[in-house]
């Protein structure tokens, strides 16, 4: 199964739409109408659609998956980010996608960073 992401409310939603021309199943949060929703209310409704969450908020959402390992609870996936160009978050989102599964990310916490793809 491929990976359905969920955009965090501070990612700009046109990186859904631009993903989605690119054959990713993706939904921003103002798309679900989840704007000013809490952190881990995000984060429940990211799991209850089986979607990975992409978040800048990495302070949060590590604690968030911290908690949730502690307590047994589950996540579809937890992807953290530092603000990045539109262009260089769009490449490493599609390099993670290429190298990644859906089954991959369940309850796991990916930092972005790591995925840099490798000049050949």
């Amino acid at each position: 199964m491929a990976i359905r992401l969920y955009l965090d409310e501070d990612i700009d939603p046109l990186l859904a739409r631009v993903l989605r021309d690119r054959g990713v199943d993706c939904l921003s949060t103002y798309e679900a109408h989840n704007q000013g929703l809490s952190d881990l209310d995000q984060l429940a409704f990211a799991t209850s659609h089986m979607r990975t969450i992409l978040t800048f908020n990495v302070k949060d959402f590590v604690r968030l998956a911290q908690e949730f390992a502690a307590s047994d609870q589950h996540h579809s996936g937890i992807i953290v980010s530092n603000h990045l160009p539109f262009r260089v978050l769009l490449q490493r989102i599609l390099y993670l996608l290429m190298s990644r599964a859906h089954e991959d990310l369940k309850d796991r916490l990916l930092w972005l960073q790591d995925y840099k793809k490798p000049n050949i």
